[in-house]
């Protein structure tokens, strides 16, 4: 449903909007920010308004209980279609926290991983750079109206992130900066990712809101261990302590993500062209046959299945999407048999 199709509907045929009647009655309509909305929109083709249905809405955060019913973006709505992974931390990290994850963030885009993120200072910024560093994919959810650059100091970064990933908020565009709306905001970082990775933490801190968050959502929750003689890292020391997994590099992260990725990869899948059953019993055969039970390098299957890089490449992408193969450390191991 578009904007000035719900401002239609509520003015004049709120009943046969799918609320209940506490929410309806609760309902103010401001027909200025509607029409502040759409002037926004109508600025730029990089601005977009994205309602729940719509076709690049985060899979994944349709699935949390209370997700926004409507987002504004900036930047390449495509991003908000990859499998991510948020990465978060503190705000006044240490040089050695920023340079972990930097080096995390570049690592996971090779592996074809999105970063999610706040645009928060410390932590969140330097995921953010790590990923346009490797001209990876990142999204930045702000907790203000998304076309305020919040903190100041990162004001090159937003237009980085516009112009090479995505910037997205719930909340109306002019919307200024309020302590309120960054716990909410973390509730859209952890229902987008398929994990939550907390690089650098001390027990009392938004990082770890967001991690049970994550972990409320069945998403995974990562932590990076630090020094014990260093409150830096004790709510990293206490979500490992309370399960999550101990991160020392990315693979740690990839092996843990074969689970909930497919949850990923089935949401896509319904946006996938459909294809005829008669011929979807063994899609690309030669190649099929090419990858194994265990992890198969790409250099061997393009080898054994004598195809072009480019083609084999093409045609993993659409084996992993149908769900034949995932990709794992070390190449795509095979998922389903004939």
């Amino acid at each position: 449903m578009s904007l000035p199709e719900l401002r239609q509907r509520l003015e004049s045929d709120i009943d046969s909007l799918p609320l209940s009647n506490a929410v309806k009655t609760s309902l103010q309509l401001q027909p200025q920010k509607v029409d502040q909305a759409l002037a926004w929109q109508a600025q730029s083709r990089s601005h977009h308004i994205i309602d729940i249905n719509h076709g690049h809405y985060p899979p994944l955060l349709k699935k949390i209980s209370d997700p926004p019913l409507v987002l504004f973006a900036k930047g390449d709505c495509d991003h908000l279609l990859q499998p991510c992974i948020a990465l978060v931390g503190s705000r006044q990290a240490s040089l050695a926290g920023k340079a972990f994850t930097y080096d995390l963030s570049a690592a996971l885009v090779t592996q074809g991983l999105a970063i999610s993120s706040g645009m928060a200072a410390g932590i969140d910024g330097v995921a953010h750079q790590g990923a346009l560093a490797q001209k990876g994919s990142t999204v930045a959810v702000l907790g203000t109206g998304v076309d305020v650059v919040y903190p100041k100091r990162h004001h090159s970064l937003y237009h980085q992130i516009a112009a090479q990933g995505c910037l997205i908020s719930e909340y109306w565009p002019g919307t200024q900066a309020f302590a309120g709306n960054f716990p909410r905001r973390n509730r859209i970082i952890a229902g987008m990712s398929l994990g939550v990775v907390v690089t650098e933490a001390r027990l009392q801190s938004g990082s770890l809101v967001t991690a049970r968050l994550a972990l409320e959502q069945g998403r995974e929750v990562f932590a990076v261990p630090g020094s014990v003689a260093s409150g830096d890292y004790e709510g990293c020391h206490y979500l490992i302590q309370q399960g999550a997994k101990l991160v020392q590099n990315s693979a740690d992260i990839i092996e843990e993500l074969h689970g909930l990725g497919g949850l990923h990869l089935q949401e896509m899948r319904k946006c996938a062209p459909k294809v005829d059953s008669d011929n979807c019993q063994l899609p690309f055969a030669s190649l099929l046959a090419s990858v194994k039970y265990e992890a198969t390098s790409i250099d061997e299957v393009i080898e054994h299945s004598g195809k072009p890089v480019d083609l084999v490449l093409e045609q993993l992408l659409e084996l992993e999407l149908q769900g034949w193969v995932a990709a794992v450390p070390g190449g795509y191991v095979r998922l389903k048999r004939n």
